[in-house]
């Protein structure tokens, strides 16, 4: 997702609330000349409408999409991170469907048998795929990413309680290119999350998502059954370039 800084939101938000009373070009010029805005420079309240309009906030006519209460910088931050919210749940959507099918695709490729797409038919089962990868049966959770500065992973609680209970159960990383292919492939040591995992305080509260950041030393390359590696994954990486932490040489041979 795009960086937005500090300046650009607080703009924004002035807009969003000032718009609720008045229009873009009378706005300008109370930005422009009122000592109590003058704080951020023309350029940075221009920022701000265009990443309001960006997320869909003002019109193109010129006008709020949503209602907030006038001058009330908090209802407006608020409805911003709405949208944002929206936005963030939108694309990790995306990348995980994309990550399901690439994933699906390298294990056609390795002629696995019965591979079975669990997650297009129901989120239930606690796993998203189902395959035969060098005669091991393996129920595989797909956690896919575009980004390869940090992996980090989120499990709800079916998936951590089906990791619990289901010994054919492992979690694959998958991050994705702009291609929509698989750029690296890696298995999340299964102890290291259940070690990880939040405690539940009390008997009347407990977690139902949880998020992870996966340390490099807990990943190894490819898919692995146990210890054994029943599909090597090289990538699409130029050699020594670093993947969630982790070298691309050294990780071919670990």
């Amino acid at each position: 997702m795009q960086y937005v800084t500090e300046s650009t939101r607080k703009a924004a938000y002035r807009w969003l609330t000032n718009l609720q009373e008045s229009e873009i070009r009378r706005l300008r010029v109370v930005f422009s000349h009122s000592p109590s805005y003058a704080d951020l420079t023309p350029y940075q309240y221009d920022q701000g409408l265009v990443w309001l309009r960006s997320l869909g906030l003002v019109t193109p006519q010129g006008t709020a999409a949503v209602a907030v209460r006038a001058r009330d910088l908090s209802d407006a931050e608020a409805a911003v991170s709405r949208v944002l919210a929206k936005r963030d749940l939108e694309a990790r959507k995306a990348t995980g469907e994309s990550g399901e099918r690439a994933l699906l695709e390298l294990l056609r490729e390795s002629r696995a048998q019965d591979v079975f797409h669990a997650a297009a038919e129901s989120d239930s089962y606690g796993y998203d795929i189902a395959a035969t990868v060098a005669g091991r049966r393996l129920h595989i959770e797909c956690k896919a990413t575009t980004d390869a500065r940090q992996l980090t992973v989120y499990l709800s609680r079916n998936e951590f309680e089906t990791m619990r209970m289901d010994p054919l159960w492992i979690l694959v990383a998958v991050l994705v290119g702009e291609d929509g292919q698989a750029r690296q492939v890696v298995t999340v040591d299964r102890a290291w999350l259940r070690a990880a995992a939040p405690a539940d305080t009390t008997g009347d509260v407990r977690w139902e998502s949880a998020r992870f950041r996966v340390p490099s030393q807990m990943m190894a390359p490819g898919i692995m059954a146990g210890s054994e590696r029943v599909l090597a994954h090289h990538g699409q990486e130029a050699a020594g370039l670093r993947v969630w932490g982790r070298s691309r040489d050294l990780a071919l041979l670990s």
